[in-house]
């Protein structure tokens, strides 16, 4: 699907003109024609370990149903291009315009809110940290991930459209979506993606480098996730089993204080405000796999009072359970 000329933004810089020029070349599927949720609303695509490296491209529609919330452990860039759109992470609700890219927090469930007021084209770029970065690494290498491991609670780091490095951001992402796509340098194309993929992590360091913690706090940062990690995958597969701080603290080796900063600071939410996330998720595809009553689905994702699911899934996604089966 493509969009026409005269929904483009006017006065673009160039670099985010010549994304847009790429951009009409390539095809954008409905993100729910992409299979890329587990059953414990993880995000799952797959990637090459030897080239860790992913695009999807999604059209976002006015009569899309709501998205489950995923997480994942892949780092993310998004970047509508048509008209805004609104999109929650953990607890936060982001405003996105034409042209701003964000940085995802990855490890927070995150999902685009509810339908746009108009349909819209989105770029998602995914890879994982080794992809630059890792033990061996030449040590400079580990500024161009700063951003993403120095991201603190009340930041949301957006590149926004306006700003002085966008147009040398939007130019590397063109680049580099013609060589993901291309086929002309079939043989080079994933150095070339690399290599673009770089100078765009270049220009977002640069201008979040106001937020870069020296490179001991970064290690920190990825100590932190690389810790919870397993209690993530935990419960990932068993949400509907009740949580406690001192037992989720035990989980990670760590204490109930740390605990409670290391997972706020990775997640981006409290332990209590995370599972019920993911219960949630797990719910919305109960309500869209099976016919179970809405009863037994609140039952089997860790509710036990129907009232009190009922009142979080609307929170977390704008129709009760009954209007999102309905609208399905």
């Amino acid at each position: 699907m493509s969009k026409g000329e005269d929904s483009v933004p006017r006065e673009m810089s160039a670099g985010f003109n010549r994304l847009l020029t790429t951009s009409g070349t390539l095809s954008f599927t409905s993100p729910s024609q992409n299979q890329d949720v587990d059953t414990q609303g993880r995000g799952q695509v797959e990637i090459d370990r030897e080239f860790p490296f992913h695009v999807r491209l999604h059209f976002h529609t006015k009569t899309a149903p709501p998205q489950t919330p995923v997480w994942h452990e892949r780092l993310e860039l998004m970047i509508p291009l048509d008209h805004p759109v609104r999109f929650a992470m953990g607890n936060k609700v982001v405003d996105l315009n034409p042209g701003d890219l964000l940085m995802v927090d990855n490890l927070q469930l995150h999902r685009p809110m509810d339908s746009p007021a108009e349909d819209t084209r989105i770029i998602v770029l995914s890879f994982l940290p080794e992809f630059v970065y890792s033990l061996g690494s030449p040590s400079h290498d580990y500024l161009l991930l700063l951003p993403f491991y120095s991201k603190r609670t009340e930041d949301t780091l957006i590149l926004q459209a306006q700003a002085a490095e966008s147009d040398d951001a939007c130019l590397a992402l063109a680049r580099l979506l013609e060589c993901y796509f291309g086929a002309a340098d079939r043989p080079f194309y994933r150095a070339g993606c690399k290599a673009y993929l770089l100078e765009l992590l270049y220009h977002l360091a640069r201008h979040f480098r106001q937020f870069g913690p020296m490179k001991q706090e970064f290690e920190r940062q990825r100590e932190r996730a690389h810790k919870l990690q397993g209690l993530l995958e935990h419960i990932s597969q068993h949400y509907p089993e009740p949580y406690t701080v001192e037992g989720a603290a035990r989980f990670a080796n760590l204490s109930p204080s740390q605990f409670m900063r290391a997972f706020k600071k990775v997640a981006g939410m409290t332990l209590i405000a995370y599972v019920n996330h993911v219960r949630l998720s797990n719910a919305a595809r109960l309500l869209r796999e099976t016919r179970l009553s809405i009863a037994e689905i609140a039952a089997q994702t860790g509710f036990a009072d129907q009232s009190y699911f009922d009142k979080r899934f609307k929170a977390s996604f704008g129709v009760s359970p009954t209007e999102y089966r309905q609208g399905l």
